[in-house]
Formats: C-alpha cells, structure tokens, sequence
C-alpha cells in the first residue's frame, strides 16, 4: 500500500515484526529546547524553584519515559534499554535537552530517545510554568542513530 511498516497491506495499524531480525547493539540522540523568561530560567539556573531542582526532576522524568515508551506510543516494541542519558543544557534564553537510548536488540530506540527529551521538556515546563506560562518547547528530533540494517546516521549539522 504506503511502504509504510505499520501498515498492513489493507492500510490496518500493525506492529511490525521484527522477530527474523538479528539484534544488534542499537543507540539513538534526540534533542530540543525550551525557551523561557528570564525570570523562569532564573529559577532553573539556581535550582530555586517550588516544586524543586528543575534539571535534576526532568533528567530523572526523562530516563523514566525512555523506559515506558511502548506504553505511550501504541506500536513500539518493548525494549530492554541498556542506557539512558539525558544532559541538560542551561542556555541564555532556555533550557536544551540532549537524550540518547541504546540497546541490543532487534528494533531501534529512536522513539525512546524522542519520548525521553519531550518528558524531560515538559517536565521543565510544568515546573516553572507558575512564573512562565509563554514557554516555548521546539526542535525535538532525532540527531543520530547507529546499528540495525541502515546502520549510523546522523543529521546534517546546523
């Protein structure tokens, strides 16, 4: 139909099957940003908000969304992650987010690499936005990949 491997060839939603795959040792980088106020970014910088030290609630928010991925995202295969690590950047005019998943298996963790740095985001989100609610949260997307069929990949520099 599409070409498109979750769907079968009636165009029906479908996890693929990746069971004739041979595993191998899979990574994946997922970035993205958060812009805030001054006053919001303050907060951040001096681990003085409310709720607590922003970037250490959102590293550990972040791990743990890596992990439950195929609970979110209806058709990802479970997977045994063998790191996750996220690093968070305190920029002039937000917060950026660096999220990298790896495994040894049959599927990629690309989708846990996105779903880590978009928790880790909104999590900095809802932490200051009592003093900030005009944040903006953008550029999520993968940066690199590396094992499986297609084998290393990475974005074009910016």
């Amino acid at each position: 139909m599409t070409g498109l491997t979750h769907l079968d060839q009636a165009g029906a939603a479908r996890m693929v099957d990746v069971g004739d795959k041979p595993a191998t040792a899979r990574d994946a980088t997922a970035i993205g940003r958060i812009a805030m106020s001054a006053d919001a970014l303050a907060l951040v910088r001096d681990a003085s908000a409310k709720k607590g030290d922003v970037l250490a609630v959102a590293r550990v928010a972040g791990i743990m969304a890596a992990k439950r991925t195929a609970d979110l995202i209806p058709l990802c295969h479970p997977l045994p992650l063998t790191r996750v690590r996220l690093d968070l950047a305190i920029e002039d005019d937000g917060v950026s987010v660096s999220a990298t998943c790896a495994t040894y298996g049959q599927t990629g963790v690309e989708m846990e690499a996105l779903t880590a740095a978009a928790v880790a985001l909104l999590t900095v989100y809802d932490m200051v936005k009592a003093v900030d609610k005009h944040m903006t949260i953008d550029a999520v997307r993968v940066v690199a990949k590396s094992g499986g069929k297609s084998d290393d990949w990475a974005a074009d520099a910016e």
